[in-house]
């Protein structure tokens, strides 16, 4: 059995180790160096996102039993997809593959806050009240099987190796629960840390209710998207431990905490004012 065929074989098992072991360990450095005070109860708003976390996983498993790494062995036994139409070598096309998923990843961020039905769907993982490891897996079933649609093209036009699809899926896993993470981490370390990986205190900015900071800091992994393409964000102005974190129109817990209201909140409200358009901003709430 060669590296593909194994790395194939044991793709659900892999993913979940890493899923547990970094979950376990943000988890942990949440409790021992937390950023910022919580301001909503823990135990409600992780019964809520683990109970998204969990119907996503079941019906990603109903509706798409052939998972992305499944799709990626199937281009390359037919040939689809650029790599391996140009025969790229295996040790270029594995980090080829893995930039350029990361990529489309952070274009289709930006895409789900500029189209106004997509945001509505995408709101829900931005209504949570606080950031924390649970965050990074909180999104709306149907935008997780927008996702995995997205996720299948991409794979079929880019003809990525099974490692590199594996690779991929769990480095944004990982990343995700640690640049969502409530974690404490030295401001010198921080810097350096930006120019490899998105960190806590970066991706934060995004969940600012403020829509000019919401408008930045699309990056899951790979930070060098924002900086070339001017939607990078230092800092939240008001500061990490004083910014308010959700979404406007939407402080109640019982609506963004519990899992009924995390699944109908797409469907309240109007959809005009979405939040790409809001790029400036001129004093509170003035660019609503």
């Amino acid at each position: 059995m060669d590296l593909e065929q194994f790395v194939l074989a044991n793709e659900p098992a892999l993913r979940l180790a890493y899923f547990v072991g970094v979950f376990a360990a943000v988890g942990l450095w949440e409790v021992v160096a937390p950023r910022r005070a919580l301001t909503v109860s823990k135990a409600l708003r992780w019964a809520g996102n683990l109970g998204l976390v969990a119907l996503n996983t079941l019906l990603l498993r109903l509706v798409f039993p052939l998972a992305a790494a499944g799709v990626a062995a199937f281009g390359a036994a037919n040939g689809w997809g650029v790599l391996n139409h140009f025969h790229v070598p295996f040790w270029l096309a594995v980090p080829i593959g893995v930039v350029a998923m990361d990529f489309v990843i952070w274009l289709q961020h930006v895409m789900v806050h500029a189209v106004p039905a997509l945001w509505r769907l995408h709101r829900v993982h931005h209504a949570d009240l606080d950031c924390d490891v649970t965050t990074g897996a909180r999104f709306h079933p149907i935008e997780i099987v927008l996702s995995m649609l997205i996720k299948f093209a991409t794979i079929a036009v880019l003809g990525p190796p099974v490692l590199a699809v594996v690779i991929f899926e769990v480095l944004l896993n990982a990343t995700a629960m640690f640049n969502h993470g409530n974690i404490r981490i030295p401001a010198g370390v921080d810097r350096a840390l930006r120019w490899l990986v998105v960190t806590p205190d970066m991706h934060r900015v995004h969940h600012s209710v403020e829509d000019d900071e919401t408008n930045s800091n699309f990056g899951f992994s790979l930070p060098w998207w924002d900086r070339l393409f001017g939607t990078y964000r230092a800092q939240p102005r008001a500061g990490h431990e004083a910014m308010t974190i959700g979404i406007h129109g939407h402080p109640d817990p019982r609506e963004v905490a519990r899992l009924p209201g995390m699944l109908m909140l797409p469907f309240r409200g109007e959809v005009d004012g979405y939040t790409i358009n809001r790029r400036d901003w001129h004093g509170e709430h003035a660019t609503r």
